[in-house]
């Protein structure tokens, strides 16, 4: 079984990156094969080109060759972790891009019309994404309405045919203690091998 994580982050030593080692290192560990990408250091280029905005045709090959071999490898995954943090109700900009450029019509999903009901092509049908935050829970949902949750949880991931979309965020980093992030890298593990649970590896 193959599992892709993702991360969007570009401070190495940052928190982002302590969940994203934590999560393949529990997953390598379970006896799943990881393909794990740090988008910022692998320097995944995030702008769409206007021969990629297709919504109803499958989308032609990728002119840039590390896209397209992210195409052929999302393709082939039986599960998805993205890890990053919530920047203005928004993933990072390299991670939006990677949507765009990477989740495209014959690759994630097909359409018969542009407003018909998707359906999704991916064999992954389950999905974790693991957020860093330093807005307070009760704001983040009252004020802002979690735009991070739509984005995964109805936007993006059920296109592609996830069903199971699970989303924790680890709040509020800044300030937080060493103990706290020690229990916050052991529930990401944790969280990894719930996903995981009834898809038995090898």
């Amino acid at each position: 079984m193959k599992a892709g994580v993702y991360l969007a982050h570009p401070r190495t030593g940052s928190f982002n990156h302590a969940l994203f080692d934590a999560v393949t290192a529990e997953l390598a560990a379970l006896g799943w094969e990881v393909r794990a990408h740090d988008l910022y250091a692998e320097g995944f280029p995030p702008l769409l080109a206007a021969e990629e905005t297709e919504t109803v045709d499958a989308a032609a090959a990728a002119t840039d060759p590390r896209v397209e071999a992210h195409r052929r490898e999302v393709a082939d995954l039986d599960a998805l972790v993205f890890v990053h943090p919530n920047w203005w109700g928004m993933p990072p900009a390299v991670l939006a891009g990677w949507v765009q450029r990477v989740l495209v019509p014959g690759v994630a999903y097909k359409l018969g019309t542009a407003d018909g009901e998707p359906a999704g092509l991916l064999r992954a049908g389950r999905a974790l994404v693991l957020n860093t935050s330093d807005t307070p829970e009760e704001r983040e949902a009252g004020e802002f309405g979690d735009p991070l949750e739509r984005i995964w949880a109805a936007c993006v991931l059920p296109y592609t045919g996830a069903r199971d979309v699970r989303r924790r965020v680890f709040r509020t980093v800044t300030g937080s203690t060493p103990q706290q992030r020690t229990a916050w890298l052991a529930e990401a593990r944790a969280l990894a091998a719930a996903l995981v649970a009834d898809a038995p590896a090898g």
